[in-house]
Formats: C-alpha cells, structure tokens, sequence
C-alpha cells in the first residue's frame, strides 16, 4: 500500500508512483496506522454513462541481457522500446485527470443524526439520549459546507421504527448516524453508526464506554470522531467549534440538557420546568453561557403559550441575553434571540437587524437566525428580503411547522393571498393537527372572499382547541345566516376577546375607527405580538389615513 505524505490519500496499486490528486510522490506505507479514514459514498451511474478510468496492463517480457553472456542468443534492439517511458507517462496523466474529474465518489455533504436511543431501562434520563442528539447536531453544524438536519427535523422520527432509506429520501440527506445510550449506575456506554442513506450499508460505527463524569469530554471526543468521518481534514477553527465544551461542570452540563428536554414539549408548566434546571446550571457554573441563552428562549416561550406576559417574559429574557453574550460575544443563539426581543418587545428594528446578521454570520446554518431575521424583515415591509430567508430557514430545517406557518403569514402580509394558502397547506400536510395554523388559514381565506372555506378552517380550530361546540355553532351559524350572520356572532365573541390586537382588527374592518385605534395603542402598551406588523398588516388598511394610526406607527418605530 502507498500513501501520499500531502492529502494522506491511500492507494493500493503499487504501480502508481504520484497521487492522483495532488501529483506528489507516494510513500510506501501509511504515514500512522490509527489515522481515522474519511467516510465515502459511491454513486451508482446509469449503464453506459460510468466515468472511464484509465488501466494499466502489463505484461510478461523477457529480460535484455548484455551481448556477452554465453547460452542466451542475441536479440536485436527495439526503438520501440524509447517510446514506453513516454506512454507511461501520458497514462498515468489520464488517470489522474480521469479520477480527478470523472471520479465517481463524493464525500457526505448532508447528514441527519437520529434522535439516539434510550436503552437504558428508565425513561428519567431520556433527557441524556435527547440532549446528546442535540447537542451533536449543534456540534457538527458548525462544519462549512455540511448539511445537518435540525432537531426538529430528526425527532419527528423519535420511536418510530422507519426504514433508512425512506428517511434519506424524505430528508434528503445522504447518510444517518444513530446511536443508543446505556446507563447503568456510573457507567455510560453510547453505541454509534453511520449508514448511507441511498444504499443502507454501514460506514463507520464504533462504542464509547465512559463514567458519567466523562460526558462532556465524551461529547467532544464523539464530535471530533463524526466529523473525521464526514471531512478529510478540519482546520483548527474548525476543530475547535467541533469539540468546543462550554462548561467543565458535568451536574451543571446535565442540568442544562434537561431543561432543552423540558423546553421541547413547549407547555407553560414543562418551560417553567426547563427554566429551574437552567437556574441550577447556572448555580453551579457562573460562566457557563449557554443556559443564559436558552433561559431566555424558555422565557420567550413562556410569553408565547400564555405562562405569562410579555412584560414579565421579555426583560427578563433580554438580561439572560446579555448575559451570555457578555459571556461569550460568539454564541449565535444569543444574537438571534436579542434580535428576536429588540424586534418584537423593544420595537427597536435597527438594532434587531444588527443582532439578526450577526448571529447569522456566526452560524449560517442555524434555522432560527434566518427565520427571525425573516420574521422582522417581514414587519419592515422588505417582503423579498423575508422571502429569502425563509426559504434559506426552511432548506436547512423543512419540516419545522413553525417556520413553515410563519412563512405562509409573511406571504400574507406581502398580499399574495392565494400563495400564502398553498404554503399554509403544505404546513399541514406534514401536521393537519398543528392548530396554530388554521386561524391564519382562515385569514387568508377571508381576504380572498373565500367565505366557506373560511368557515371550515375557523371551524376546525377549535375542534383542535378542544371546543367541538364552538366549532359545530359557526357551522350552523353559517349555514342558516351566511356570512352576515357569522359576522353578528364574531361581534359578540370578538369584542370578549383578551386580545386587544384581533378586537382592532374586528372594529377596523367595520368602520369603527376610533375604537379600533384605542383597541390597537392598548395592544401596544401590552406589547402584544402582532403589533409589530401594523406597518404591512392587511387588514388595518381602512385606518392609514387617520392621525391617531400615524402616531402609533411612530411610537411603534415606523416613520409614516
């Protein structure tokens, strides 16, 4: 076996002399002989179309011996001869830009790590498994020119025992790697495969048996080994956002991948329950940036699901913030989420923007970046500058229902209604139970004069919201009175509404300006979310000439 001293590419015909990709001489040997192999995939071409790949035949020759060895007879010189160093040469060329060109491997450019599984007999340190996938995807986004599904891709699939090619291929990605975790006691062992997605064959696999004290050095040793497998070589930059461990407390680690366990499941009680386990990571380790980061997504949620106000949740989500990026001014997901808390709580979409690109630039792949800084685009009018970055969130996470709403409301505030349906359908093709898009479906459906569909999709929110009465009522309602009588009930139901915001969009679409526009200044005081979409929201049309509307713009950071 020969072994080029530059790329460390390995050979095994010894009639080679130079690599075939950098042209150097080839040593015989591997330079070490635990270097980890970078994993490949191979591509299956159509029958005729293959890459032609230059052979060398040899063949037996009798050896020349000078004239004067005695019981050999003389053999006269070929010209000939002169010409096979050159033919040699022209070959070995061929080769190397046939291979260099025509080569039929790739190396994995896209990859999804199934959420791992928990073997361990106990469903309290489900958390582990969790946290590890995550923390692993968070790890290995950090490689440039790597496709990583995210999370909320991977644990669609959690439990379910589906075949890895079907996932590849709804996933599109070109290899899985899956893990089980085991917990006994102090032990841990975690169990590790990479597979190719197109044919299902193994690649790599390997077992790590380490103390629970290890975890984190465990998390960067598993980092580090993965991305071998998926690069050739990682610059040091590179390595060290790889196997960079934010903490050396391992309780405080522990507790820390808990709450993103709680977090998750996205209810006021389990966000509360996240935001303890981050106050005791914390507790334990005053440095520790990332549950300062993640305290403030948790508060964030809190606000979102009803735990609490928007007055309570946002300052103190935004001191979390701060804290982690005076921490660690390089945490991405602190500069998203400032960007998220100046652009929706703060109203200061200046500084939102700054904070947005920022946290994209130090992660291009993260979702979340190109989702918030679409969202706030979205409020600024800059409709195709939105546009792009959803369609950039949902390459890099497609089957995020969230993502996959808000980007069908931003086609609706941009008027192009009949678009906006469609995406909202393709939304709940992957979840026809996700409620939270029905009522912007039934938006959509009413600026198009879309009345029944309206009514269905109105309907089966709150058959999801557990309210099978309300919706058998608007049904009725609307098939005995029609759209007059649907609008009679909306008064009484609307103007009981806790939200200030829909009771302004109510008494905007029916002439009552005034009221609307106390309705819509009390929706600001309480930093209700959708007050940040007065400047491109639709249905607020009928009060943009009024000058009490013009100074809320202004107090809101429109200049109108």
């Amino acid at each position: 076996m020969k072994r080029c001293p530059e790329c460390r590419r390995d050979y095994y015909d010894d009639t080679l002399l130079y690599c075939l990709d950098d042209g150097n001489s080839l040593l015989e040997g591997p330079a070490t002989m635990d270097e980890p192999a970078t994993a490949i995939l191979h591509t299956t071409d159509a029958v005729g179309d293959a890459p032609t790949r230059a052979q060398i035949h040899t063949t037996g020759q009798t050896a020349a011996l000078p004239s004067g060895i005695s019981g050999l007879p003389k053999r006269s010189f070929d010209k000939r001869l002169l010409a096979i160093p050159f033919l040699l040469a022209v070959i070995a060329l061929g080769g190397f830009f046939s291979y260099r060109y025509f080569s039929t491997t790739k190396q994995i450019e896209s990859i999804a790590v199934m959420p791992f599984v928990n073997e361990s007999g106990n469903a309290d340190v489900e958390y582990l498994s969790d946290g590890m996938t995550e923390t692993l995807i968070n790890s290995l986004s950090q490689l440039p020119n790597l496709n990583v599904q995210a999370r909320s891709s991977v644990f669609r699939y959690k439990g379910k025992d589906t075949d890895t090619k079907a996932i590849g291929k709804e996933l599109n990605v070109q290899a899985l790697l899956s893990g089980r975790v085991v917990q006994r006691g102090d032990d841990l062992i975690l169990y590790l495969e990479l597979v190719d997605a197109q044919t299902g064959k193994r690649i790599w696999g390997d077992k790590y048996n380490r103390k629970q004290n290890e975890l984190i050095t465990l998390q960067s040793e598993i980092a580090r080994d993965v991305s071998s497998k998926l690069k050739s070589k990682l610059s040091g930059a590179e390595a060290a956002k790889v196997e960079k461990s934010y903490t050396a407390n391992p309780e405080a680690y522990q507790f820390y991948l808990k709450g993103r366990f709680y977090v998750a499941r996205r209810t006021p009680q389990d966000v509360r329950k996240a935001i303890e386990y981050y106050l005791q990571a914390i507790a334990l380790d005053q440095s520790y940036a990332l549950p300062f980061a993640a305290l403030a997504e948790a508060y964030y949620h809190l606000s979102s699901y009803g735990g609490a106000t928007p007055h309570e949740a946002f300052p103190k989500a935004k001191e979390a913030t701060l804290r982690a990026l005076s921490l660690d001014n390089d945490l991405a997901e602190a500069h998203s989420s400032l960007c998220n808390i100046f652009s929706t709580y703060d109203y200061d979409f200046d500084r939102a923007e700054r904070e947005c690109r920022r946290g994209i630039e130090l992660s291009p792949n993260d979702a979340a970046a190109h989702h918030f800084y679409g969202l706030l685009l979205t409020r600024l009018g800059r409709h195709e500058e939105s546009f792009a970055e959803f369609h950039r969130a949902l390459e890099i996470e497609p089957l995020s229902l969230v993502i996959n709403k808000n980007y069908g409301e931003s086609l609706f505030y941009a008027r192009r209604y009949e678009e906006s349906v469609e995406q909202f359908k393709r939304t709940l093709e992957l979840d026809a139970n996700f409620a939270p898009t029905y009522p912007s479906l039934a938006t959509a459906y009413q600026a198009m004069g879309r009345y029944a569909e309206y009514i269905e999709a109105l309907a089966r929110s709150e058959e999801l919201l557990n309210q099978p009465q309300s919706g058998a009522l608007i049904r009725e309602t609307f098939a005995k009175d029609g759209w007059q009588g649907i609008r009679r009930m909306m008064s009484k139901e609307t103007l009981l509404s806790t939200s200030s915001y829909a009771v302004a969009v109510y008494l905007a679409e029916s002439g009552e300006k005034d009221r609307a526009i106390a309705a819509l200044n009390n929706a600001y005081e309480n930093r209700l979310y959708r007050v940040g979409h007065i400047k491109v929201d639709p249905r607020l049309d009928a009060l943009r000439s009024d000058p009490g509307f013009q100074e809320l713009m202004r107090k809101v950071g429109f200049p109108y």
